[in-house]
């Protein structure tokens, strides 16, 4: 990752990895008065497949970035989170059972059947 400075503006190159695309894109950094005088441009740069961060007192606030890159991360984090769940299931099934904490079938008639009278209609 390299950085230069553009005026009040920083370039941050970044290589990234989605799936088994490798891309290249450029992230920037820019004040929140900056970015008010020249919103336009940076809807340019953020079309052309620039990500840019707005700063306020050196903190961002937020991140300008092109539609279909939103949805890729945000399909990827989905893909991500199923695959921990995924993991989860599969160790859990090798753990065993606790039968202890376990309903006895008499309770669980008497639950069952109390739950199918308050859905009987009148």
């Amino acid at each position: 990752m390299g950085q230069k400075r553009l005026g009040n503006t920083t370039i941050v190159s970044v290589t990234a990895h989605e799936c088994t695309e490798m891309y290249n894109t450029s992230v920037s950094e820019i004040r929140v008065s900056e970015a008010r005088a020249t919103l336009p441009q940076i809807l340019d740069r953020v079309t052309d497949g620039e990500e840019v961060t707005i700063t306020r007192h050196g903190r961002p606030v937020a991140v300008l970035v092109r539609p279909d890159l939103l949805r890729v991360r945000r399909v990827s984090a989905a893909f991500e989170m199923a695959a921990d769940v995924d993991r989860l299931l599969r160790d859990a099934r090798d753990l065993p059972v606790d039968a202890g904490g376990a309903l006895s079938v008499e309770y669980a008639e008497e639950l069952d059947a109390h739950v199918r009278s308050g859905r009987q209609r009148t």
